[in-house]
């Protein structure tokens, strides 16, 4: 029943896929987060003349993303860590996620290699056993959408080693995420415009 709860239109342009019962964890225990990704999921476009353009540190993909995450009160936030060994205290690396609201965590992965996945769903896993995070949501692209680059003339970011649906399905099984509820949307060729 989970992804039953996303609406027709979302799952109609999104390719859905989910663990422990992430869906029925958001709608319920976090509606307001709920209602945020759902909005951000429906407002964003895939834009041919945005497809086209170098990425860089972070393509207008990405960035178009940000603003719809960020302008709902989302932030992005970094972790810090202490573990406590025999007294001393030491630091543990950072963990940063993409957007953060009240205890659910988004990460975007458009176009980088595919072990950004395993360090998400490690983030997602040790943020959850400390009791800091409720749901883990990734948005990336889904498999189809590696025929649109080529459209494009992007060949170098239609590799096989880059993060698609594909990639992170498999890692989301494996439990790389441990027990955390995990949401990913796939986008799909639906949700492009190459008129724009």
């Amino acid at each position: 029943m989970g992804k039953n709860l996303l609406p027709v239109d979302i799952r109609d342009v999104y390719q859905v896929e989910e663990r422990h019962h992430a869906c029925s964890i958001l709608k319920i225990d976090f509606p307001a987060q709920w209602k945020d990704l759902v909005e951000v999921l429906r407002a964003f476009k895939l834009r041919k003349s945005e497809l086209s353009k170098p990425g860089g540190n972070k393509s207008p993909i990405a960035k178009g993303l940000n603003g719809l995450f960020f302008d709902r009160g989302w932030v992005e936030k970094s972790f810090d860590i202490k573990v406590t060994a025999d007294g001393v205290e030491t630091l543990a690396p950072t963990h940063h996620v993409d957007y953060y609201k009240d205890r659910v965590a988004v990460e975007t992965e458009w176009n980088n290699k595919d072990p950004f996945f395993d360090r998400d769903l490690t983030t997602f896993r040790l943020l959850f056993e400390l009791n800091v995070l409720s749901v883990g949501v990734i948005i990336t692209r889904a498999d189809e959408l590696q025929d649109l680059f080529f459209e494009v003339g992007k060949k170098t970011a239609a590799g096989q080693a880059t993060t698609h649906m594909s990639k992170l399905i498999p890692k989301m099984y494996n439990r790389a995420s441990g027990g955390c509820p995990v949401l990913a949307f796939g986008i799909t060729k639906k949700k492009y415009d190459a008129h724009s």
